[in-house]
């Protein structure tokens, strides 16, 4: 097997294919990543991944290499893993790394082989990949495309590609869905269910349940908006909605909104594309959910404003998390970040602690102060913003954590703190979608002094 590309998606991949027994050869332009993945570490932070690459690579079953040409001339299967991120001039996915990747490998085939897509790609560009394919590969080489979508969550990626809870096989010959049948056949053996589709439909699904996922998130936070202004509980409201077996409780959690390197550039491509197509009430309906996802994070921003009096000047506010999710150090387009630099901008003095992506966030937001513990940040802190949920953050002490900051106020940006608890330490908590607390913390006023009651 090879597998091209060797980001999140194509390291965890070649790492569980060698897991499974395969022989792999993961390849990829950069040389420090390919140096790094050689020593069995992964250049990102994922649960149990550094440990599959150092057994697999200890064993030469899997090895990285920046040059295509050897991927080409030892695997029959090679798997596309590149990147497509969001265009730079517009809300379309780049695809350039995907066909390059392709022509790259075509190049230099010397024999027959099944080339797998499983970059999330919008629909019709498995077609495109096709006719690249066939127009560079040597003659006499045929290559066979199928599309195999991957639906990894960061922070378990390593158990959802070993244990999947679906496989698509996106194939137009039998021959295609038969080798696929041989690379998951311990997953299928187990009974995971296998939809064997066309290319397109395989290429849908992808984007499809992540465009599903994140309107089921602005569903609750447009829910959270008329909580606000109702006094209804948001979180009460989500517990009834999931109890129905046709909704589900996963997914309805109001706050700051979803962020990574998945949900929104996905929502975005598949919008374009539905436009593309002539869809334009679809395109409607998931710009709509965009939006509704960046305004979770305004009003956070705005609630911060009003517990500071209407002025975060030379306001000192901690924020836990940097992170777009727990579990990981990946901070594409994080909720946390946003929220973060859009309070900085208004002149407060932000501290940011995150257990894992405080490296990654100084990347990209290096006007930010990052501190190497919770205790740090929050230590003498006027406001708490409570972004990622990180297990430490959950489990904090509120008396300890009330010694440490200047004012005891906090903002659950992802309704997951003990509310109860938190009060009877004596903070004055707000969360997103929830019932304002009759003790509620009196803002500053203009001059910085607490107003009156």
């Amino acid at each position: 097997m090879s597998v091209i590309g060797t980001g999140y998606l194509g390291a965890t991949h070649a790492a569980c294919l060698a897991e499974l027994g395969f022989e792999v050869v993961g390849v990829d332009h950069d040389h420090r990543k390919v140096a790094r993945l050689n020593e069995g570490a992964a250049p990102f932070a994922e649960p149990g991944l550094d440990d599959l690459l150092a057994r697999h690579v200890g064993t030469g079953r899997l090895r990285f290499t920046t040059e295509v040409a050897d991927a080409a001339m030892s695997a029959d299967v090679h798997f596309l893993c590149v990147g497509t991120p969001q265009s730079a001039l517009g809300r379309s996915a780049d695809l350039g790394a995907v066909f390059a990747a392709a022509r790259d490998l075509a190049r230099h085939l010397t024999r027959d082989c099944v080339v797998v897509g499983k970059s999330t790609v919008p629909v019709g560009t498995a077609e495109r990949v096709a006719r690249e394919l066939e127009r560079f590969a040597p003659p006499g080489v045929e290559t066979v495309l199928a599309w195999n979508p991957e639906f990894l969550r960061e922070g378990h990626a390593v158990l959802d590609t070993l244990h999947p809870d679906r496989l698509v096989l996106g194939v137009d010959t039998p021959d295609a869905e038969l080798v696929l049948r041989g690379v998951y056949a311990d997953a299928i053996a187990r009974g995971v269910p296998v939809h064997v589709t066309d290319l397109a439909t395989a290429e849908l699904a992808k984007v499809a349940a992540n465009a599903f996922l994140a309107t089921k998130i602005s569903f609750i936070n447009a829910m959270a908006d008329i909580s606000d202004r109702s006094g209804a509980d948001v979180v009460a409201l989500a517990d009834i909605l999931g109890d129905d077996s046709r909704i589900g409780r996963r997914f309805l959690d109001a706050g700051v909104g979803f962020g990574g390197g998945c949900l929104p550039k996905d929502l975005r491509a598949l919008s374009a594309r539905a436009e593309e197509l002539g869809a334009a009430q679809v395109s409607g309906l998931l710009r709509e959910v965009d939006e509704i996802n960046l305004r979770a994070r305004s009003k956070v921003v705005d609630l911060a404003l009003e517990l500071c009096g209407g002025d975060l000047g030379a306001r000192r506010v901690a924020v836990l998390g940097a992170a777009f999710k727990p579990l990981s150090d990946d901070v594409r387009d994080s909720p946390a970040l946003d929220v973060a630099l859009q309070v900085h901008r208004r002149g407060a003095e932000v501290r940011v602690f995150d257990p894992e992506a405080a490296l990654n966030a100084r990347s990209v937001a290096p006007e930010l102060t990052y501190v190497a513990s919770l205790e740090h940040a929050l230590r003498g802190a006027d406001l708490v913003l409570h972004l990622t949920e990180w297990p430490e953050f959950l489990e904090t002490d509120p008396r300890w954590a009330a010694g440490l900051v200047a004012r005891p106020v906090i903002i659950d940006g992802r309704n997951k703190l003990d509310l109860d608890g938190w009060t009877r330490a004596g903070w004055t908590i707000q969360a997103i979608g929830r019932p304002r607390r009759r003790d509620a913390a009196r803002p500053f006023t203009a001059g910085g002094a607490l107003a009156s009651s």
